[in-house]
C-alpha cells in the first residue's frame, strides 16, 4: 500500500494541503507576518530618531553647562571686585556698582528666560 505523501498532487504553495482550510491560514499568516514586519520597521526607525534626538539634547546640555560655568566665574570675579570696593569709604561708587550688578543680573535672567 502506498500513501500519498506531502507534495504529491498538491498545488504549489499549499504545502500538500489540497482544497483544505490550511491554505487560507497560510495566506492569513503571510498577511500578519507582513503587517508585523512593517510595524517592526516603523518602531526601528522611530527608535533611531529618538536616539539621534537624545544625542542632540545631551550636546545642548553640555554646552549649557559650560556656559553656566563661565557665567559663574564672571559673577565670582564681579563679587570679588565689589568686596574690594566695599572696604573703601567710597559709598557712592559702591552704590553705583551694586545697581550695575543688579542690572547685569536682570539682563542675564532675561536672556536665559527668553532663550
Amino acid at each position: 500500500m502506498r500513501r500519498a505523501g506531502l507534495g504529491e498532487g498538491a498545488a504549489p504553495g499549499n504545502y500538500g494541503y489540497t482544497n483544505s482550510g490550511y491554505s487560507v491560514y497560510e495566506e492569513e499568516n503571510e498577511k500578519l507576518t507582513e503587517s508585523l514586519r512593517t510595524k517592526v520597521t516603523a518602531i526601528k526607525s522611530l527608535s533611531i530618531e529618538i536616539g539621534t534626538e537624545v544625542k542632540h539634547q545631551n550636546k545642548m546640555l553640555t554646552e549649557m553647562d559650560s556656559d553656566f560655568d563661565s557665567t559663574g566665574g564672571f559673577l565670582g570675579a564681579t563679587m570679588g571686585r565689589l568686596k574690594m570696593l566695599s572696604r573703601g569709604s567710597q559709598t557712592k561708587l559702591l552704590c553705583y556698582m551694586m545697581l550695575f550688578s543688579l542690572f547685569v543680573f536682570f539682563v542675564i535672567y532675561c536672556i536665559i528666560k527668553w532663550r
